[in-house]
């Protein structure tokens, strides 16, 4: 008979503490619905109506009657492929800026790695990229490579080169070893500010691993007779592995959803336009919620189905 209240007191402590831990999930699951989900579900719904941004006071979310993927259709047979144009040129875009900005974080911790004088007001200086407001940093980089009064341009007219407009200009023909090639020129603009705004994120994170190296390894690899290249290829290198992994992916996932980098710089013109400049125009240029809608959706689609096979087939090797 005593074992029987006991019980009861259990359960009914375990219930208490059931509805401690919901009532102290409550509150985020509130806030992750208001902020992820129902934006989420909202966009959908918008994307399967034909929804003029004239009409967004009056629509009524529950009224899915027109429901139909005409959106879709028109987004993906926009006139001149501009929607499989602007996905080449965002994967070109993401790709090349996420590697790069890498490559410069990795290059950059491996400067600072040992001591020098003024190491530490080196480091801060390396910041300054990525702490500084992009607004005034696409006006620097704009000022800078104006065709008529920019530094590189006047820099580079001592040189011998024509002025250019590096941020309007499509292709511009380049001859290497008798071969013409044209460079989009625009494209490894806004792909080389992309990569310099952003290097310093990774520069942190590597700098941070490199310093979590033991010594031992290198004085012991030193003492075989490894050269300094062996050292960085078969010791630090190996070791950066899972942060490059993560970088990338994080990276790329950015960069992909970035809007504001390419659009003050050129707006998108000149071969620059991405899926985000694109919606932008979907929306405020021809005012159709819906399209822009649609085209949010596959873009999310997209991301969504890189980072499962990313995490799917890289990620566990990573963690072996």
């Amino acid at each position: 008979m005593s074992a029987q209240p006991a019980n009861r007191r259990r359960l009914s402590l375990r219930a208490r503490e059931a509805r401690l831990a919901y009532g102290l999930l409550a509150p985020t699951l509130v806030v992750v619905f208001l902020i992820v989900i129902f934006p989420i579900v909202w966009n959908i719904i918008l994307s399967l109506q034909p929804i003029r941004l004239q009409d967004l006071p009056n629509i009524n979310l529950l009224d899915i009657s027109n429901a139909s993927l005409n959106n879709y259709m028109r987004a993906i047979t926009a006139r001149g492929g501009r929607f499989w144009e602007a996905l080449r040129v965002t994967f070109v875009y993401t790709i090349a800026s996420s590697v790069l900005a890498l490559l410069i974080g990795v290059w950059a911790a491996l400067i600072v790695r040992d001591p020098f004088p003024g190491r530490n007001i080196f480091r801060g200086l390396l910041l300054f990229p990525y702490i500084a407001p992009v607004v005034s940093l696409a006006f620097i980089w704009k000022l800078m490579l104006d065709k008529n009064i920019g530094v590189v341009t006047l820099l580079l007219s001592r040189l011998g080169m024509e002025p250019l407009s590096y941020l309007t200009t499509r292709a511009y023909s380049v001859n290497i070893l008798g071969l013409d090639l044209n460079v989009p020129l625009a494209l490894v603009t806004v792909i080389l500010f992309e990569a310099w705004h952003y290097f310093p994120f990774a520069f942190l994170f590597f700098l941070a691993r490199l310093q979590a190296i033991p010594r031992d390894l290198y004085e012991a690899a030193a003492v075989d007779g490894a050269s300094p290249s062996q050292l960085l290829w078969y010791i630090t290198l190996p070791q950066l592995r899972a942060v490059a992994g993560t970088l990338l992916l994080l990276r790329f996932i950015w960069t992909f959803n970035k809007f504001d980098d390419i659009f003050l710089l050129n707006g998108g013109a000149a071969g620059t336009e991405v899926i985000t400049i694109q919606i932008y125009q979907w929306l405020f240029a021809r005012r159709n919620v819906g399209v822009a809608a649609a085209v949010a959706v596959i873009m999310a689609l997209i991301l969504g189905a890189l980072v499962f096979i990313y995490l799917r087939w890289f990620q566990p090797e990573e963690e072996e």
